[in-house]
């Protein structure tokens, strides 16, 4: 994802104080789409206290944008966890915002995503380990066997996670969103490279009802579909 020059040019253009206010402006909303080209502006140009200002505003524009330059931001510890918490946010574009932060992290310096997504696969938060696919799994990103690898370990991992919770938990509304997203990461993860890939997928079985599920929609995918 690239950031208008656009939309860098006017925020740069700006006060601190003036970034929530042209923000709600020009964030496409309420609308069906958030304006994304400017959430990527703002991750990859919002200083701390751009980002403190834009918590503060507590409108769900705003906050997707803090979260995006927290992701961005996420080799540092302290913006690796606020933003963790912000991947945990019940608001789903806030939720995204910080899976587009750690994907243009992983534009400028593919090695600096391992770290987070792994980590974050293993938290016991499906919110958590949501972030860590949807991160991970975005087609530009996965252009070599490692960074497949490192997409399918993540799918991996969280799918275990899925796995761990108790049948009488499976319906909450989190774990749910968890499931939904493995429906669709690991036909992206496999696609990336086929011939490992498909042997993680394969080695899911399909025992479990929401395993099942994942498998079946994963392979109703056609970049999966016509894999196997």
């Amino acid at each position: 994802m690239v950031a208008s020059p656009r939309w860098r040019t006017e925020l740069q253009a700006l006060e601190p104080a003036q970034w929530p206010a042209y923000l709600h402006e020009h964030s496409g909303l309420p609308g069906p789409r958030a304006n994304t080209a400017l959430v990527a502006a703002v991750a990859t140009l919002a200083g701390a206290e751009v980002i403190d200002l834009l918590l503060a505003d507590a409108q769900e524009y705003t906050a997707m944008c803090a979260a995006a330059a927290l992701g961005r931001r996420s080799e540092d510890p302290r913006a690796r966890e606020r933003a963790r918490l912000l991947a945990r946010d019940q608001r789903w574009r806030v939720r995204e915002g910080v899976a587009i932060g750690l994907q243009l992290l992983a534009d400028e310096a593919p090695a600096a995503l391992a770290p987070t997504v792994l980590a974050w696969a293993d938290d016991p938060d499906p919110l958590v380990q949501r972030a860590a696919a949807a991160a991970v799994c975005e087609p530009r990103l996965l252009r070599t066997a490692e960074a497949a690898a490192l997409a399918v370990e993540v799918c991996r991992r969280c799918t275990a996670g899925l796995l761990r919770v108790p049948a009488h938990e499976r319906r909450d509304r989190d774990v749910r969103t968890l499931r939904q997203a493995l429906g669709y990461c690991w036909s992206v993860a496999v696609a990336a490279d086929p011939e490992p890939g498909l042997a993680a997928f394969r080695a899911l079985g399909s025992t479990d009802p929401d395993v099942a599920w994942i498998r079946t929609q994963n392979l109703r995918k056609k970049r999966l579909a016509r894999l196997v």
